[in-house]
């Protein structure tokens, strides 16, 4: 009888097939010419802050090509089933320009996302959080949406930016030390957020900003959890009407 292969390779020979298809199913909504283009190296003989420059810019106009992808797949994919499980339900793009910004108004170099699917909200995240030395941790339960997001922060260059967590979120919450986090934001199982506000709030530090999304797309399902927050004396919130409408906030003591 063969050796056994440790668990940790299975998985990761799983996750890495799961990458291959998923970026091959990403080519199709790719624009031909962008199918074809390579990242080109910096002119021989440039100076290193020009070589600098241009692979920053070759990184940023990379990153674009795959938000605009993500996006086009979400579109398409979440048409084509009323399935929540199989479903992307990404943030809209004007929600992850609204959460870059809070990143960098904040200096949010802790950062925790609740509710990964397959990582468009998390490279708007990573982005910013990694031009101000920070980075994210983010949390999802459904195995094949794990797989998903893991190919797409490779292709992101911004893997070293990111903790991607296959678990329960609530565990996840449970275990995590008080005031760890700077800045979380929360996209998940809305009927979970009232039993998991003891954890989010003791977690958060003094000043730190919760965001939690579907807050006009979902008024009845995040009631009760809209509700729990505003009355609580240590947060002050504000509801912005961007994208599915932002639920926002802020821990003001200790």
């Amino acid at each position: 009888m063969g050796a056994l292969l440790p668990v940790t390779s299975r998985r990761e020979d799983h996750f890495a097939n799961r990458r291959v298809t998923w970026e091959r199913k990403c080519l199709s909504f790719m624009p031909p010419k962008k199918r074809l283009q390579r990242m080109a190296p910096a002119p021989l003989g440039s100076p290193p802050r020009l070589r600098a420059r241009h692979q920053e810019k070759t990184v940023n106009d990379s990153l674009e090509t795959l938000k605009a992808e993500l996006e086009r797949f979400g579109a398409a994919n979440d048409a084509a089933t009323n399935e929540r499980p199989r479903r992307m339900l990404n943030i809209t793009r004007d929600t992850g320009e609204f959460l870059a910004v809070l990143v960098r108004a904040t200096a949010a170099r802790r950062v925790l996302e609740v509710g990964t699917s397959n990582g468009y909200s998390t490279l708007w995240l990573a982005d910013t959080a990694r031009e101000i030395g920070g980075s994210v941790t983010t949390v999802e339960f459904a195995e094949d949406k794990i797989g998903l997001a893991a190919a797409n922060f490779a292709r992101s260059g911004l893997s070293a930016f990111i903790k991607l967590v296959h678990d329960d979120a609530g565990r996840l919450l449970q275990r995590s030390d008080p005031s760890s986090y700077d800045l979380i934001f929360l996209d998940s199982e809305r009927p979970e957020y009232p039993g998991w506000w003891p954890h989010l709030r003791r977690i958060l530090r003094p000043g730190g900003l919760l965001i939690v999304d579907n807050a006009t797309s979902h008024t009845e399902q995040m009631a009760p959890f809209v509700a729990l927050v505003t009355a609580d004396p240590e947060f002050a919130t504000c509801l912005v009407p961007v994208g599915k409408g932002e639920f926002l906030a802020v821990k003001t003591s200790s």
